[in-house]
């Protein structure tokens, strides 16, 4: 009866004495360095500098990090603003008590964003082609990477899915739960991967990365449609909006699938005059 049904309490992180190594924060480490290499390769393949690589990782981790906190504060946790607006930047919290949590509260829609106007920024101080170029090929490590983070997010049991009503699914047990849930950071990174294996083949397979915007668009597409359905075995992240017909995660999707869209299929890049 039990044998689809996970007990999940795990160590959370490893304790080294001056330092807490978090398997969370691990997960993050590891999506940024294998993305350093998948980047690496492109390049490679592309003819671009070292030098640029270095640069590109630098603007990446700024943005993605600076992005994910900032949007989920903005869209699920504003009261942080006028509450504790210090652990807003730094990994602690100051009210009731100054305690350390790390970075805690991180929003793939704002992260999105942010590495959209970092590219810009890149773009624009040290490679010189267009913003597009550029995201075409780094959505592909990003793909990867969001795999990485959603096992973080189970490991920490959070974003967490709803009861399944049956003998199916995760008990968190550090939640003191005691009904299965639907373990719904599995869900997303299993369907990452294949959003990333998906992008990997188009990019080295075909002639698409020469179609300016597709690959960011396909991006888009797979990957918002993912979180879109996912939503819907999840728990609402802001529990007063539990009772909307979609979830502030479902309503931001939508636009960057309709953009992705947009890319993959009308947008034409301007041409030069002469």
């Amino acid at each position: 009866m039990f044998l689809l049904q996970i007990d999940w309490d795990p160590i959370k992180f490893i304790d080294l004495g001056f330092f807490k190594l978090h398997f969370y924060s691990l997960m993050w480490i590891t999506a940024f360095i294998l993305g350093f290499q998948i980047t690496k390769r492109i390049y490679k393949n592309e003819g671009q500098s070292e030098e640029s690589l270095d640069s590109l990782f630098i603007y990446s981790v700024l943005g993605i990090m600076l992005g994910a906190r900032l949007g989920h504060v903005i869209f699920y946790q504003p009261e942080l603003i006028t509450e504790d607006f210090f652990s807003i930047f730094l990994p602690f919290k100051f009210k009731g008590g100054f305690e350390f949590t790390g970075f805690q509260g991180l929003a793939s829609h704002g992260a999105a964003i942010a590495m959209i106007i970092s590219m810009y920024l890149y773009n624009k101080k040290v490679l010189h082609k267009t913003v597009l170029w550029i995201l075409d090929r780094v959505v592909i490590p990003v793909a990867l990477g969001a795999v990485f983070v959603r096992i973080g997010n189970f490991i920490n049991s959070e974003i967490i899915g709803k009861y399944t009503g049956s003998d199916f699914g995760v008990v968190f047990k550090q939640l003191g739960e005691t009904q299965p849930r639907h373990p719904a950071q599995l869900y997303e990174a299993f369907c990452y991967v294949f959003v990333f294996l998906i992008l990997f083949y188009f990019y080295w397979k075909t002639k698409k990365s020469e179609q300016q915007g597709f690959l960011f668009g396909l991006f888009l597409v797979l990957l918002w449609t993912v979180r879109f359905f996912v939503e819907f075995v999840k728990e609402a992240q802001n529990p007063e909006r539990a009772d909307w017909l979609l979830n502030t995660g479902q309503l931001l999707s939508i636009p960057f699938v309709l953009i992705g869209l947009y890319f993959m299929f009308i947008y034409k890049p301007k041409t030069k005059l002469s």
